[in-house]
């Protein structure tokens, strides 16, 4: 490395060449062109863009018309990543190809790579860090989970010395533009989705983040970090928001919660009493004095709790062009700054290697809504469901049901339930909610398929988690 080091202290110049140049790639190129001095200043060299790849050139540039010099534009990403002089390659095409076949032609050339590729960095870190670590190059993607916020440089580094043991938050702005409005307007989930299309919230096929797979891919690179142990986005269990009905969100409200879709990944102790890593995704009641409770609107936030450092919460903008082009600049600006020191600090940590625990063996409390027909002991029998699987009741609220003995299936009198009753018992139907103690998902999932076969039972209609809620 001195020899690197003495070949770069006297470089006045850093090349970047950029690919892409959407939303985020339009927000870097005048980012570097409009703060260029500042930039110098902080990386002790100049930053010049050499060359931006782009799918077509006499696309419309937007923010960039009169920013970038259509010379600089390109539809070779392969030979503006090969030029000698480009220094560090900014990868903002996304998906998995070519971008992941770009990213290891620049590595393995010796040039450092910034990224915002969530979906490539679930699933291929293994061998990009690799590559970067063979070369002795920087590998840095701040800007693939969470837009602005600095989530990752935190856990890499700031709590290095710390033992995280959970990392949550609510990482896609679409998902909870549409429940926030759910929450808030009452409105179903299909209304409030043509809302959010219609704002620019969510894209006209929004499967990736209502499915939940956006917010599963960030889970699996904040875990893979936190814990020291390669997790990939099949590693992470995933349940999206579409059924999600306005019932939930009403009953939440009910019982003092909101419903958000969390990522969640935290060390688990399983029955043997070794240490694994639960990495999942969900939507979930949270209690509405919990911090993720107030996050709303498409804004993100990620909530790490360590041994020593205690609970911290990262808050703000998780997507958007400036936001994100906010933290592609601050990797930049170190890949850049690395490069005139002669040295390079991107390295993946896995020595830890925790087995992934399933789903069926995480434990968690359950909110379950189920359809019953209204007639007397319904209630009691459900409830006998619940107890033969040992899934301990904590709560129940009825509407529409005959009275059974004037006490609820926990033991205590239910005076909401008796409320509701009078109102409801009338129009042919009734509605049981459970809320359980903690219980495991493997227990519960057996304890819903057979309430599913009960013979008064019409449906299941939602079964949720609760989270940050001891009991």
């Amino acid at each position: 490395m001195g020899n690197k080091h003495d070949e770069n202290s006297e470089k006045r110049e850093i090349g970047v060449g950029l690919l892409g140049l959407g939303t985020v790639g339009s927000e870097v190129a005048r980012v570097l062109v409009e703060d260029a001095e500042e930039l110098a200043a902080r990386v002790g060299a100049k930053l010049v863009l050499r060359g931006v790849a782009v799918r077509k050139l006499d696309a419309p540039r937007g923010v960039c018309e009169h920013l970038v010099d259509p010379a600089l534009l390109t539809t070779d990403a392969a030979e503006l990543v090969a030029r000698d002089d480009v220094d560090v390659v900014v990868e903002l095409i996304g998906g998995i190809n070519p971008a992941k076949d770009l990213i290891r032609q620049a590595l393995r050339a010796g040039k450092s790579v910034v990224s915002a590729n969530k979906a490539l960095f679930a699933a291929h870190s293994a061998k990009l860090f690799e590559a970067a670590q063979k070369a002795k190059v920087d590998l840095f993607f701040e800007a693939a989970v969470a837009g602005a916020i600095p989530v990752i440089r935190p856990l890499r580094q700031s709590l290095a010395g710390d033992r995280i043991t959970t990392v949550a938050g609510i990482v896609n702005g679409t998902t909870n533009f549409i429940l926030s409005a759910m929450d808030s307007k009452g409105d179903d989930y299909d209304k409030v989705l043509r809302e959010a299309q219609e704002l620019g919230y969510a894209e006209a096929d929004p499967t990736a983040d209502v499915g939940g797979h956006d917010a599963a891919a960030k889970t699996a690179i904040m875990a893979s970090i936190a814990f020291h142990t390669r997790v990939t986005a099949d590693d992470v269990h995933v349940e999206g928001i579409t059924d999600i009905a306005a019932a939930d969100v009403e009953s939440a409200k009910q019982l003092g919660y909101t419903i958000k879709l969390l990522s969640m990944s935290e060390r688990v102790t399983g029955g043997d009493g070794h240490e694994r890593v639960s990495a999942r995704v969900y939507p979930a009641l949270v209690p509405r004095s919990h911090p993720l409770a107030s996050v709303n609107g498409a804004y993100n936030a990620v909530v790490v709790e360590a041994v020593n450092a205690g609970r911290l919460m990262f808050y703000g903008q998780g997507a958007g062009g400036a936001p994100t082009a906010s933290s592609v600049a601050g990797d930049l600006v170190a890949a850049a700054r690395n490069l005139v020191l002669g040295r390079a600090v991107a390295s993946e940590s896995t020595y830890a290697k925790l087995p992934i625990a399933p789903i069926s063996d995480v434990a968690a409390r359950y909110f379950v809504r189920i359809r019953v027909d209204d007639r007397p002991g319904v209630l009691a029998s459900v409830a006998a469901v619940f107890a033969k699987r040992d899934v301990s009741i904590a709560t129940v609220l009825q509407k529409g049901l005959p009275r059974d003995g004037g006490h609820d299936a926990s033991g205590g009198s239910d005076a909401s339930a008796q409320s509701e009753s009078a109102a409801d018992g009338a129009s042919g139907g009734a509605e049981i909610i459970i809320i359980t103690h903690s219980a495991l998902g493997g227990a519960l999932s057996e304890t819903v398929r057979e309430v599913e076969g009960h013979p008064a039972v019409v449906e299941v209609e939602s079964v949720l988690r609760l989270e940050f809620e001891n009991d």
